[in-house]
């Protein structure tokens, strides 16, 4: 007798066993998928993980069929995610379901949708007809309909027949690929910009007046004006028709180019061949290629603007002409489109992009690429959800701004940290790993310290640009000298319009969005409160709504307090909206435009923001975090920190670091060219040890500083901490559940050293989406007590907690750190 143990996409504790015959014992293998009953009527697509002949203690099924005809997932990945699963302290089926393209996973309540109609009746069998024919009457079919159209069991392998067929479309939000508009620009041909080439191309023009025009209200922009002038814009000056400039083109005084097109070639370079190293970029590859001899990782800490990316386009080719390969992550895909163009130049015919943003079909197509080691896919750019791609030959890894917070995952499981499952995804492979950035990690740095990572510093800007000025304004002060208009300092003021009438961009940078995050009654205080979590409802003036940033709860903006009625509502505090609002006011004949969550919601709504500043034709952009990161323009001159108070004074162990890490990348978006940038700093405390840190770029003191401080209170990266959440509507019921676990774990780890259990406490937000919270935390010294010792204790209290009938309902997640 044959059984397989199926990992199902479900949070259960253990791999499920099925029966086989075997004939399908001998089929099937590791990595190919099998359509199995679950519960009373559900049927699923489940991953087989191993076939063997141990009947297990309770009943089992039948398969129903197998899905596929050879592995889709490799035993690598396997080892992969059954190390996630035991490190994050999750279950197997968590990590599968979200690692997997929804497309994989079919389950009897999959909805599936007609993809092409009126196809041949000769292309399907009889049930695939009668299912396709279903679908010509009702758009939206559920898998369990299906199976009232034919047999129960052939549901699943119908739907993906379809599917496979082009019949049928798993159903899903149809995605758009957003093309920039590129927008046609004109310039004088080199040429003819000296005093004895504009009379050569005057005399070129003869006799005729419309031309001689267009060429007068060229020069008569480029007095008054330094920014790029748009073909549009020069018809309508010289008010002379499209065929006049056609004529004058095709002369060759005028050249046509597109910004969005140029951007490589300004440096005057091949956009196909690669850029020529600098020595201080030459050195520094040939530090990594030798710290690569010994080390399996090595940290590459590169300052702002100092030509990081070019050594990795360096590195990946060599890797590539290995036979090898590479795996590129990046934080947010989206803000690094122009990362990828450019390395669509170098790797066009090997590159493959894998992100949340294109299709079920794109990333299926994708995946299967990386399966099968095939040429579309030897360099893939992705974000952390790249790290589940089924890879043959991995050679190396490169995570960029291995800082960066968005690496984590918290919601749904599995929690993981993006950088360090990279890490051991590369181990896995005997890869080599590349973490690259201008502020690292405490933790990459201590584990360069104990020389368990590899280092090289690159301290050079790229064509010796000079760093930016960074200045800070103390606003305390100018309130009081009233030099304050809304929340811009005269000095703010008078440096943006410096900037502007240079032809250069302004970035300004507040880390919240909407107007104002708090509504206040004057006469009696109140505050408008989300009815289902523990927040203030922040106000949005375009919409004149109150929202909840949480949960995604609105009501209209009041006109009256609704505790007493009053008036005199007034808003605390300000948000990237209001800045915008006071940016229209204070410079009327800007172009502004403002990046955050609630401009860039629609499909690439964030790449139409930044194709209109790459475009210049956006001259001030107010963003928050987003624009602290991959934006790499020229042309960007001023950037202002509108308040730096707010992000220093989180109640979190890290904020000292987020905020130095945060405020120096946004810095860095200031003068990436031959001339100065400058960056303005607005805070009602000048002297702050951060700021003065971020002044001096001082990384070394940021670092000594903030490392004794986690060794004097036992914080990462001395130790291992475990937060352990619980969730439940029942507030007393999650208080009884958090306490009775904490003491239970207190029992359990009372004879392990270098183990310390904090709390059950309620966390600053208290309560999201209707589900009161509550947290316990484990500090863990690895030197003491291994770490995976004490999480099976803390995993053997958990059983005993959902054995207890009145505790079951509460849901119960681990955050590693």
């Amino acid at each position: 007798m044959y059984f397989v143990d199926v990992i199902l996409p479900l949070a259960l504790p253990k791999p499920f066993t099925y029966r086989i015959n075997e004939e399908e014992a001998h089929f099937l293998q590791s990595g190919m998928r099998v359509a199995v009953p679950f519960g009373k009527a559900k049927v699923y697509a489940a991953l087989v993980q191993s076939i063997h002949q141990n009947e297990p203690s309770y009943e089992t099924k039948d398969i129903e069929y197998i899905l596929d005809e050879a592995p889709i997932v490799t035993l690598e990945q396997l080892r992969f995610w059954e190390w996630i699963a035991q490190f994050y302290m999750c279950s197997l089926g968590e990590v599968l379901k979200s690692a997997l393209p929804s497309v994989f996973l079919l389950e009897s309540e999959t909805l599936i949708e007609i993809a092409q109609k009126n196809m041949e009746t000769a292309l399907f069998t009889d049930d695939e007809w009668q299912v396709y024919e279903a679908l010509h009457y009702k758009t939206i079919l559920k898998g369990s309909e299906v199976s009232k159209i034919i047999p129960k069991k052939k549901t699943l392998k119908v739907i993906k027949s379809l599917v496979e067929k082009g019949a049928a479309r798993v159903s899903e939000k149809i995605f758009e690929k957003y093309v920039p508009k590129l927008i046609k620009y004109l310039r004088l041909s080199p040429e003819y910009e000296t005093e004895t080439g504009l009379q050569e191309a005057l005399s070129l023009l003869g006799k005729s007046t419309k031309k001689k025009q267009l060429l007068m209200a060229y020069f008569d922009y480029k007095n008054r004006q330094k920014t790029p002038l748009k073909a549009d814009t020069l018809l309508e000056l010289s008010k002379v028709s499209t065929a006049t400039l056609k004529a004058v083109i095709e002369k060759g005084i005028f050249q046509e180019y597109y910004l969005q097109k140029d951007r490589i070639s300004f440096s005057n370079s091949n956009p196909h061949s690669k850029n020529t190293l600098s020595l201080a970029q030459q050195e520094a590859l040939h530090h990594i290629q030798a710290q690569f001899e010994t080390k399996k990782t090595v940290l590459f800490q590169g300052i702002t603007a100092s030509g990081k990316t070019e050594i990795y386009i360096e590195l990946i080719d060599q890797y590539l002409q290995q036979g090898k390969q590479v795996l590129y992550l990046l934080p947010e895909i989206g803000l690094s489109i122009h990362l990828i163009n450019r390395l669509k130049q170098y790797f066009g015919n090997n590159l493959s992009v894998y992100h949340s943003k294109y299709s079920t079909n794109e990333r299926v197509e994708v995946w299967n690429n990386v399966l099968h080691n095939s040429s579309k896919a030897q360099l893939i750019v992705g974000v952390r959800s790249a790290i589940h791609l089924p890879f043959r030959e991995l050679g190396l890894v490169i995570v960029d701004e291995e800082h960066d917070s968005s690496y984590r995952q918290f919601d749904p499981a599995p929690r993981l940290q993006a950088r360090d499952s990279a890490v051991m995804l590369a181990s896995l492979f005997k890869a080599k790993t590349l973490l690259g950035s201008a502020t690292p990690s405490l933790e990459s740095m201590h584990n360069v310290k104990t020389e368990k990572y590899g280092f090289v510093f690159l301290n050079k800007r790229y064509a010796n640009f000079q760093p930016p000025l960074i200045e800070i304004i103390d606003i305390k002060d100018k309130h009081h000298r009233k030099r304050m208009n809304g929340h811009f300092s005269d000095i703010l003021i008078q440096e943006i319009n410096q900037t502007l009438e240079e032809g250069r961009q302004v970035l300004l940078f507040q880390n919240k969005r909407g107007y104002a995050p708090i509504v206040q009654c004057m006469h009696c205080g109140t505050v408008p409160q989300c009815p289902h979590c523990d927040v203030s409802l922040t106000f949005h003036q375009a919409s004149q709504q109150l929202r909840c940033h949480y949960c995604g709860y609105t009501i209209p903006m009041p006109k009256n307090c609704v505790a007493c009625g009053s008036v005199d509502l007034k808003t605390k505090g300000f948000g990237t909206e209001q800045i915008s609002d006071e940016l229209a006011t204070l410079f009327p004949n800007a172009h502004t435009d403002r990046m955050d969550q609630d401009t860039t919601n629609g499909k690439y709504g964030y790449e139409r923001i930044l194709s209109k500043f790459e475009q210049q034709e956006t001259q001030i952009l107010v963003g928050t975090q987003m624009i602290s990161k991959g934006l790499d323009f020229e042309n960007v001159g001023l950037v202002g920190v509108m308040n730096a108070d707010a992000s220093i004074h989180q109640p979190d162990y890290r904020a000292y670091e987020r905020s130095f890490q945060l405020l120096l990348q946004i810095s860095g978006r200031a003068g990436r060219s031959a001339k100065q940038g400058k960056v303005l700093i607005q805070t009602y405390n000048p002297q702050h040890l951060v700021l003065q840190q971020v002044i001096h770029s001082d990384f070394k003191g940021m670092y000594q500083y903030q490392m004794e401080e986690r060794q004097s209170f036992l914080y990462p990266p001395f130790v291992q901490m475990i937060k352990i959440n619980f969730k439940h509507p029942n507030f007393n019921r999650v208080n009884e559940g958090a306490e009775w676990f904490a003491n239970a774990l207190r029992e359990q780890l009372q004879n392990q050293e270098g183990v310390v259990v904090l709390g059950p406490e309620f966390p600053l937000i208290s309560r999201i989406r209707n589900e009161y919270m509550k947290e316990i935390l484990v500090k863990i010294s690895p030197k003491q007590t291994p770490s995976a010792k004490v999480k099976q204790l803390i995993k053997r209290t958990e059983v005993s907690f959902l054995s207890i009938g009145n505790f079951r309902p509460i849901k119960v997640s681990y955050l590693v750190q």
